[in-house]
C-alpha cells in the first residue's frame, strides 16, 4: 500500500510540474509578446511624435469576446493586428479591428471582414463589414480614421489564460495552488533527505563504537 500511494504521488507530483510548466511557460509568452508590443509601440511613437504626427499603435492585441467571427476566429483567441498607413492598403476579405459606429455598439472595437470598399467622390474610403458568423453585414460603415489596425495573426484560446489570471480565484487555482503544491513535495523530500543523512552518521557513529569495543575487547583476550 505504501509502494502504490509513493508511486502515486510521484505521477501527481509529474502532472503537476507538467502544468504548471505550460501554464508558466503560457504567462511567460503573453509577458514577452505584451513587453514586445510596448517596446515596438513606444519606439514607433517616439518617432512618429518627432515628426509631428499622431498615429495609432503600430502593433496591438485583443481579446475576442464574441462569436461573430467564428471558425475564422473564436471566442477568446487573441488576435494582433498592425496598423494601416493607407486606405490603399486594405482590400476585400481583410480582417481589420474598428471602433464601431454602429449606435448599438458605439464605442465598442470590433474585430470584423471587410466584404465591401466604397471611394466616395470627396476621396473618403467607407468600408462595409460582416462578421463570418453573422447572417447580415454591420448596418453602418466605417471611415479610414476608425480603424486600428488589419489583424496578422490569432493565438488560439490563450485569452482563457488572460481571463482567469484576471481573477483572483483563477489566480489562486491557476498558479499559487500548483506551485505551492510542488515546493511542498520539494521540501518533504529534503527533510526527508536530511533525515535519512542523519540517520546514516548516527549508524556510522554506532558502527564506529561497535569496531572500538571489538577491539579493546579483543586486546583484553590476548
Amino acid at each position: 500500500m505504501k509502494k502504490f500511494d509513493k508511486e502515486w504521488l510521484i505521477k501527481l507530483r509529474k502532472i503537476l510540474h507538467f502544468i504548471t510548466t505550460v501554464l508558466m511557460y503560457s504567462v511567460c509568452l503573453i509577458m514577452i509578446i505584451v513587453f514586445l508590443v510596448f517596446v515596438v509601440n513606444f519606439i514607433d511613437k517616439q518617432y512618429n511624435l518627432k515628426s509631428g504626427k499622431n498615429k495609432k499603435d503600430l502593433f496591438s492585441a485583443y481579446t475576442i469576446v464574441s462569436p461573430s467571427m467564428v471558425p475564422s476566429i473564436n471566442v477568446l483567441d487573441v488576435v494582433v493586428t498592425m496598423r494601416v498607413n493607407s486606405p490603399e492598403d486594405l482590400k476585400k476579405g481583410n480582417i481589420i479591428t474598428f471602433n464601431s459606429t454602429d449606435y448599438r455598439y458605439s464605442g465598442v472595437l470590433v474585430t470584423h471582414r471587410i466584404v465591401d470598399i466604397e471611394k466616395t467622390t470627396s476621396g473618403e474610403y467607407l468600408y462595409t463589414t460582416k462578421g463570418d458568423n453573422n447572417n447580415t453585414q454591420d448596418s453602418s460603415r466605417i471611415g479610414f480614421d476608425e480603424i486600428y489596425g488589419r489583424v496578422l495573426f490569432r493565438i488560439p484560446k490563450i485569452g482563457y489564460i488572460q481571463y482567469y489570471l484576471s481573477s483572483i480565484l483563477g489566480w489562486v487555482a491557476i498558479i499559487i495552488v500548483p506551485a505551492i503544491m510542488i515546493i511542498g513535495y520539494d521540501i518533504y523530500k529534503l527533510v526527508k533527505t536530511l533525515r535519512n543523512g542523519d540517520d546514516k552518521v548516527k549508524k556510522d557513529v554506532i558502527k564506529k563504537e561497535a569496531n572500538k569495543k571489538k577491539k579493546k575487547e579483543g586486546r583484553f583476550k590476548k
